[in-house]
């Protein structure tokens, strides 16, 4: 089942990532469908401004990584397999078009987190438009301490976000930081200090939006991401070759274990 909802007020579409109980943890459906709901969003001329929420605690706290694994066509360890490569690759690309989706939506796209926004969860904020959080929102770039290359959109676009000097560091270190340093930093427009005060920051920002002649705010929106889109396009299929080709090594499978035991990993660098 879709883990996500969608609600509407006027011209404006709330989606909702809803799976409160493991904190809005991105399972192999919610890579199979959003991209759809999104592209209906998009084709309903009546919206005209999308919010991105998450129910519960939390924004998104990354990938599901106990319910992703069955879903891989290869298993860490396991010998060379060019069947099993090129599947990988194909669900690399499969799992690009959700952030992708918001970023080339017709409408502007205004994330609000508020709780955990980690791994996934800043692949996705990352292709909003707006950034907006609550105080105690926290991110991480968390693929790096699991042993893996972010492959589904951090990389290429948290640079043109906060310049590449502070996402190479968010990026190499994998640590968690808060939402003031993500505002200071240009990942975020500013801070709210409580969730209800983010969602209606959110809300009044959409309707503000939605309230311009739409096609004049649809055609800003498509003339500044023209620039970007086809070096984006470009660096994502790199990294889905990358990683199809690389990301199965003993110290992912180190790190995997380490995350199901809850003890700390020890990387090999092999």
């Amino acid at each position: 089942m879709s883990m996500v909802t969608v609600t509407r007020d006027g011209h404006v579409a709330t989606v909702t990532l809803d799976r409160p109980e493991k904190r809005n943890a991105l399972n192999p459906s919610f890579w199979e469908t959003f991209p759809g709901v999104i592209e209906a969003l998009d084709h309903d001329l009546d919206v005209r401004a999308i919010v991105l929420r998450g129910a519960g605690k939390a924004f998104c706290a990354g990938l599901d990584i106990p319910a992703t694994m069955p879903w891989l066509p290869a298993q860490p360890g396991g010998g060379p397999d060019g069947a099993a490569t090129t599947a990988l690759h194909r669900l690399i690309r499969t799992m690009q078009r959700s952030p992708t989706a918001l970023e080339r939506a017709r409408v502007p796209v205004i994330a609000a987190i508020h709780g955990a926004c980690i791994g996934a969860g800043v692949d996705i904020i990352t292709a909003a438009d707006v950034r907006l959080a609550s105080a105690d929102a926290r991110f991480s770039v968390r693929e790096t301490r699991l042993a893996m290359v972010a492959d589904v959109g951090t990389l290429q676009r948290l640079p043109r976000i906060v310049g590449p000097g502070r996402a190479r560091e968010l990026i190499f270190t994998g640590e968690d930081f808060g939402a003031e340093h993500a505002a200071s930093i240009g990942l975020l427009n500013r801070v709210l200090d409580d969730a209800d005060a983010l969602f209606a920051e959110a809300d009044r920002v959409a309707k503000a939006i939605a309230a311009n002649p739409p096609l004049t705010v649809q055609g800003a929106k498509t003339v500044l991401n023209e620039g970007i889109r086809y070096e984006i396009d470009r660096h994502l299929e790199y990294v889905a070759t990358w990683n199809a080709a690389h990301i199965f090594t003993q110290d992912l499978a180190a790190a995997v274990t380490a995350f199901m035991t809850r003890t700390p990993p020890e990387y090999a660098g092999k």
